[in-house]
């Protein structure tokens, strides 16, 4: 019976302190602890939404880490914005036109300014025969002389070599004059250069040296006023200023050429003749295969 009795008080102390361990006992450090990791959980969550809503806001180029498919793959987000980037740049540069707006545009266009120039012509001559102090435009006739040729061939000459040392030797013109080639004839045939280089001039030419010139006068003066439009005309689609004071110089040669001969067909021929040795040099110059 006695040893009934002291069988209790044998047991080991370690037994009665690990019952005494597993039994929780709340304190108040872990009462006052508790609810205020629940409040940094809960603000860790909202700061969360609220990145993920701003990232959204800002555009589609701000892809945030969480919302980005390749960060699980451990891509790097900012490769987006390099993508991004790269296509924006690409916009900026002018695109190709195609074959058939090249030669819709340019025959649409070269059909507009030859009216234009006929009716000019007819009206400035009404006006000069009921006595308008202007000069008559039919002065500038549609003959042709044999001694034309030569006058054709001259211009040519220079024109056509003059151009060709400013695009060696000028940055700005070279980087002008190939932004518009590229764009206007990156996709046209050999063929086509025929009619784009034709029709332009014959048209321009009515229009400028034909009727446009002896409004201001049959003199150098007028060539150089008429030259200075047909310049500022050629800006846009690439051309920058440096092609305009180009334009200008080969505006004012054709005009005194048209001066000297009394025959719009002297213009027409050479500036025909140097569009398409340009266009083909151009061609040539940079490998374009068809």
């Amino acid at each position: 019976m006695a040893a009934m009795l002291l069988a209790p008080t044998a047991l080991p102390p370690l037994a009665v302190q690990g019952w005494r361990r597993q039994t929780t006992v709340p304190t108040w450090k872990r009462l006052h602890n508790g609810p205020r990791k629940a409040v940094r959980t809960f603000a860790a969550k909202s700061n969360k939404r609220k990145s993920k809503s701003q990232g959204i806001i800002k555009g589609p180029t701000l892809i945030s880490e969480e919302d980005s498919p390749g960060t699980g793959s451990g891509e790097n987000p900012t490769t987006s914005l390099e993508v991004n980037d790269n296509d924006v740049t690409s916009d900026e540069e002018l695109a190709v036109a195609p074959r058939n707006a090249v030669l819709q545009a340019c025959t649409l266009t070269s059909g507009l300014l030859l009216a234009g120039g006929l009716v000019l012509r007819e009206v400035s001559h009404f006006a000069s025969s009921n006595g308008w102090p202007i000069a008559d435009p039919m002065d500038l006739s549609f003959n042709f002389e044999t001694w034309h040729l030569e006058l054709v061939v001259g211009l040519v000459i220079i024109v056509s070599s003059s151009r060709y040392i400013l695009l060696q030797t000028w940055s700005d013109f070279r980087n002008s004059s190939e932004a518009a080639n590229r764009q206007m004839l990156t996709s046209l045939e050999i063929s086509d250069y025929i009619v784009v280089a034709c029709l332009p001039g014959i048209s321009e030419e009515l229009l400028f040296r034909g009727a446009l010139m002896p409004i201001f006068g049959l003199n150098w003066i007028s060539a150089l006023v008429t030259g200075a439009i047909f310049g500022i005309l050629h800006l846009g689609n690439g051309r920058k200023y440096s092609f305009a004071i180009w334009a200008t110089f080969v505006g004012v040669a054709y005009g005194l050429a048209a001066l000297a001969s009394s025959s719009i067909i002297v213009p027409m021929a050479s500036h025909s003749i140097n569009n398409i040795i340009g266009g083909l040099i151009w061609r040539f110059s940079n490998n374009i295969e068809r």
